[in-house]
């Protein structure tokens, strides 16, 4: 798996959103930001995720979609649960994913980080394809920027946000990729910038 230099993963399928812009001039990927999602909540398989993402979900077809509709939202990458990778925004862009957060004291992880959703909830495991893929563009995406650290949305936005949930397993990403592991288990490693 490789990433160009216009950031388009080689293996992902291409959904183009609009919910994006060009970062900020000086801003590079540092960071990684890990989050689940299912749509309807806790509902796995069907095409709401990439509608959201694409501003194209009917108000009306689950309770809360009229809200959601309304959203302006996206993120570089989703792995379905069975391991399919979909890209929404090329990593050069900044996808809007993130929302009001803070990584060792800088705000708006947006202009420095890459989203990738995770098909899921809090409340279930997520599947070995997940994981595999996960790995594989986790590397890619190393190889490509000089990352300074992955870390889950909830580390980002403590107390708005708790994805990945806490059925992620965050030993096989440690393990792949120890030198992003956080200094602390549960704490952010210290940025670099």
């Amino acid at each position: 798996m490789q990433i160009d230099e216009q950031g388009y993963c080689d293996q992902a399928r291409q959904i183009a959103s609009p919910n994006c812009d060009a970062r900020p001039d000086g801003d590079g990927v540092r960071l990684v930001v890990v989050h689940n999602i299912g749509l309807p909540p806790g509902q796995f398989g069907g095409d709401d995720i990439e509608r959201l993402f694409t501003n194209r979900i009917d108000p009306a077809a689950q309770p809360g979609y009229d809200e959601l509709a309304k959203l302006r939202v996206s993120a570089h990458f989703l792995i379905r649960r069975d391991g399919e990778l979909l890209q929404f925004v090329p990593t050069e862009a900044r996808a809007w994913h993130a929302g009001a957060s803070n990584w060792c004291g800088r705000e708006r992880c947006n202009d420095f980080s890459v989203g990738i959703e995770l098909e899921g909830s809090d409340f279930v495991p997520f599947e070995p394809a997940q994981y595999q893929v996960l790995l594989e563009l986790l590397d890619a995406l190393a190889k490509r920027y000089p990352l300074e650290a992955i870390v889950g949305h909830s580390e980002i936005a403590p107390g708005r946000k708790t994805d990945p949930g806490p059925f992620f397993d965050w030993t096989q990403v440690h393990a792949a990729l120890p030198q992003l592991r956080p200094a602390n288990p549960g704490e952010p490693a210290v940025a670099r910038l």
